[in-house]
């Protein structure tokens, strides 16, 4: 009878497993496709299942057919994202924040591809590459074809990009060239090789997104969509944001206010040629004139299409990976790799005041009044500790893995960057064995995933700088730099009601400050220890 009873429950376990997902990959079982689709300095509400305004079909269909994580987060900043995505491990622990001059990873760190590789995966990368101290992507990265772009100031006609690790020579204006297509293109491009030499191959992609990171650019007719959207203004669009965050519940908190006296980050010279439309602080939108309303409204156009434009791309992606049969078992993770920027600055060739905004010869930020809409509802921006800095919306999309009642499902489970690594590794069986005599910083995600339980995730560790916290469980205790309009002081939040870090709980929990802020301690010194490695 025993026996019988043992038979009977052990049934019911695997039918109620076969109900969500699949769990590891085992040797036996087909290895799935990897997709990483990372845009740059999205902001956390900028799309549309997110509770954005901005029309993102393609991305939304994935989210609504997957999962949406809530409380992913990145480094604040790209390339310090970009490590710790391919290498598992916090920049500060592989000499990529701050870079060390003249330094590479410490000897045994392996890149996504190596790990794949001995699996039999052929593995692809389009885009922004941006790892410090990193081989070149084909030379020793581990990856078989790459389209690196170098050129973070023209989207319309760079000037440094690279094929398969070499030198191609600059686009021409007036050439039929936009980045983001351009980067889609290759991944799709990529794909197809794949089908046709090598089918039975798993893949491993990396498309890298460079928008909508400055300078805004975009195609006219798809800002022409969002000319006058913009005109009801940033106080308006946080609201609205605010409520469909709050109803999806996406997110359980108050909504920031605008910081007036936090401007961009870094301190903006020769702004005279943006004229007197440009302010440099999250004014309120009543309190300015209707020049500087028309003009703040253009940029968020344009930042608008160029999230658009992501999203058709993505679309165009997911088509071709359907037409070659691959879409069913391929895990794609989108997410943005900072916060949204409140820089505002002029580079490459500069700011032609003549020129139709949004065009090549134009050179506009968005700056800190839209991006402050754009991470509704959290506090600052790229660069900052703080939620509006290095919280990220993740969409995890796999039809073959995730189960139809598991889908359109919201994950509130903490995840870092440094956990996308280990994901990928327990999704392919890959070992993460590695000779760098350091384990890799992040966990699994899988139990997330899977709706089994929480992610097993100790505290989460972040420095930027001179921007300082640190997150365990419910709590985060973070710090401002003197230089980023800061104190340099701990303070203390209860994130399991206050993610926009209204209320400081310093004085209340001085004992849980001092443990988070030691912890924090701790975690750097033995990232240092960790950096010195040969």
């Amino acid at each position: 009878m025993k026996n019988l009873f043992l038979l009977f429950f052990g049934l019911i376990v695997l039918c109620f497993c076969g109900q969500g997902f699949r769990g590891q990959v085992t040797a036996e079982e087909s290895k799935p496709n990897v997709l990483l689709i990372v845009v740059d300095d999205m902001g956390y509400s900028d799309l549309g299942c997110f509770g954005g305004e901005i029309e993102t079909p393609n991305i939304d269909s994935l989210a609504q057919n997957g999962l949406r994580f809530t409380q992913f987060y990145n480094t604040s900043r790209c390339w310090p994202t970009r490590t710790g995505l391919m290498t598992g491990y916090y920049p500060q622990q592989v000499r990529s924040d701050p870079v060390v001059t003249d330094s590479r990873l410490p000897q045994g760190t392996k890149l996504v591809p190596h790990y794949l590789k001995p699996l039999g995966y052929r593995c692809y990368h389009s885009g922004k590459w941006h790892v410090p101290g990193a081989p070149l992507p084909c030379q020793d990265g581990g990856f078989d074809r790459s389209y690196e772009l170098l050129d973070p100031d023209r989207n319309f006609y760079p000037k440094g990009h690279r094929l398969n690790d070499q030198p191609l020579p600059p686009v021409n204006p007036g050439d039929d060239y936009y980045t983001t297509t351009f980067i889609a293109e290759k991944t799709m491009e990529q794909l197809r090789e794949h089908a046709e030499k090598t089918p039975d191959a798993p893949f491993f992609a990396f498309t890298a997104f460079t928008s909508p990171h400055f300078p805004l650019h975009a195609p006219q007719e798809v800002i022409d969509k969002y000319r006058d959207k913009y005109l009801e203004g940033w106080d308006k669009i946080r609201e609205e944001r605010f409520a469909r965050l709050t109803d999806a519940g996406i997110v359980h908190t108050t909504l920031s206010p605008r910081e007036e006296n936090v401007g961009p980050p870094y301190r903006a010279d020769n702004l005279a040629p943006l004229g007197p439309g440009e302010v440099l602080r999250p004014v309120a939108w009543d309190s300015m004139t209707e020049e500087q309303k028309r003009f703040q409204a253009t940029k968020m156009a344009i930042h608008a299409a160029m999230v658009d434009c992501i999203d058709q791309q993505t679309g165009r992606i997911i088509t071709e990976l359907k037409r070659l049969g691959m879409f069913e078992n391929t895990v794609i993770f989108i997410f943005s790799d900072n916060g949204c920027s409140a820089e505002i600055m002029i580079r490459g060739d500069g700011h032609d005041p003549e020129a139709l905004p949004g065009s090549g010869k134009s050179f506009l930020c968005l700056g800190p009044g839209w991006s402050t809409a754009s991470n509704t509802p959290f506090r600052r921006h790229k660069v900052w500790t703080l939620e509006g800095g290095i919280s990220t919306s993740l969409v995890v999309h796999w039809p073959q893995g995730i189960a139809e009642n598991a889908r359109n499902g919201l994950r509130h489970d903490m995840g870092h960057i440094v956990d996308i690594l280990p994901t990928i590794l327990a999704l392919t069986g890959a070992s993460g064995d590695n000779e760098s005599g350091c384990p890799l910083a992040g966990e699994s995600l899988l139990p997330a995933i899977s709706g089994a339980g929480k992610a097993p995730r100790g505290d989460i560790y972040f420095h930027h700088d001179g921007n300082r916290a640190i997150r365990s469980g419910d709590f985060k205790a973070v710090s401002t730099a003197a230089n980023r309009q800061g104190d340099g002081i701990w303070r203390l939040f209860d994130l399991s009601t206050d993610r926009s870090e209204q209320h400081d709980l310093s004085e209340q929990m001085p004992e849980k400050l001092a443990e988070l802020s030691q912890n924090w301690e701790k975690m750097t010194q033995q990232f240092q220890k960790d950096a010195t490695r040969p």
